[in-house]
């Protein structure tokens, strides 16, 4: 496996924080500024910005309005500090880190600035998987890292109880591409948790869920995502468990929350034993086994206590992680296994406590 030099490490993870840290605006665009204009003996101030070879001059408010100049000069502040961090990112494409193709990344960029992360939602599936190169400190290329979907997911007690929410989502997918449709639920033609464009790019809502087996035809209203549906799957309350925080390498950076690197790692162990696609299945377990193989030697009690808390959910889910891990390569599968039997005692202490 190849691995980013400690520089590279040290620049992400500078990346990570700075993105982090960023009061970052949703209404201006950074290709803009704001300028101050007098009329009628008053100040106002005004936003510019170029579109489509035009300028426009968006009203924004009084100088006089204390909150509405600070949050101008903040915003010059953010605005520079998004130069920078465009060069960070530049760089660390350069030195061999995935970023997500232009689509991608837009259709990232606008749930993040809608709210969507900012509500606890997660980030779920390959894209997702691209964001794990810089915490792990490793390069990650080839089929894995190709998908033409993506998926974002929220408990659905979040959703109701968090008492904030964003714009419904296929009005922020228009925002991107106003080809977007929503695409009737099978069990309820007034519900959509799905979503696809003309070029038949989809991007999937999801929920888990733990309740009966019942749930898993019926779509859930998600609050806090604008009333929006989502597709009720099981062992996704595993997958988005405590996540983790890391950026796209789009535009500035896009600040993200994926799921810790050990559960997907062992997620996709469960879930390629339940794909009725053979090349979704091969994919989930070259995932799989790239995360195994970099967290056994950085994470691996984490990895070791992932395992144990699935193990331990019940014998249909021990089924599907034998059948899963009977997949993997030959030498990744040893791996795990006595990364697994070493951890047992703290990982076994660790299951039946929780």
């Amino acid at each position: 496996m190849d691995e980013i030099s400690l520089a590279t490490q040290t620049t992400f993870a500078e990346l990570l924080q700075r993105c982090l840290d960023a009061e970052f605006d949703e209404t201006y665009s950074e290709r803009g500024r704001f300028v101050r204009v007098r009329s009628r003996g008053k100040t106002y101030w005004h936003f510019r910005i170029a579109e489509n070879g035009q300028r426009r001059q968006i009203y924004v408010g009084p100088y006089a309005d204390a909150s509405i100049t600070d949050r101008v000069q903040r915003f010059g502040g953010i605005k520079s500090d998004f130069k920078e961090r465009q060069e960070l990112v530049r760089s660390l494409v350069a030195a061999g880190l995935p970023s997500p193709d232009r689509f991608n990344g837009a259709i990232a960029e606008a749930v993040w600035k809608a709210g969507f992360f900012r509500l606890r939602g997660v980030l779920v599936g390959t894209l997702a998987f691209q964001a794990y190169a810089g915490p792990l400190g490793i390069k990650l290329r080839g089929s894995p890292l190709q998908t033409q979907d993506i998926n974002f997911a929220q408990f659905w007690g979040i959703s109701e109880n968090i008492g904030d929410e964003m714009p419904p989502i296929v009005d922020v997918l228009r925002r991107v591409d106003e080809t977007f449709e929503p695409m009737p639920h099978v069990s309820d033609p007034f519900v959509s948790t799905r979503y696809r464009n003309k070029q038949r790019f989809v991007v999937d809502m999801l929920v888990p869920n733990r309740g009966s087996d019942d749930h898993q035809a019926r779509p859930a209203r998600m609050k806090a995502l604008g009333n929006s549906g989502a597709q009720p799957l099981r062992h996704l309350d595993y997958l988005i468990h405590a996540p983790e925080r890391s950026v796209l390498l789009h535009k500035g950076g896009i600040p993200v929350t994926i799921p810790r690197a050990e559960r997907y790692a062992i997620h996709k162990l469960i879930v390629a034993v339940s794909r009725d696609a053979q090349a979704k299945s091969a994919k989930d377990i070259l995932q799989s086994a790239t995360l195994i193989e970099a967290l056994s030697a950085r994470r691996p009690n984490e990895l070791a206590d992932a395992w144990y808390k699935a193990w331990s959910a019940g014998p249909r889910w021990r089924e599907k992680l034998e059948a899963g891990s009977a997949r993997l390569p030959a030498e990744t599968r040893a791996l795990l296994a006595d990364l697994v039997a070493d951890q047992t005692p703290r990982a076994s202490r660790q299951g039946k406590s929780t």
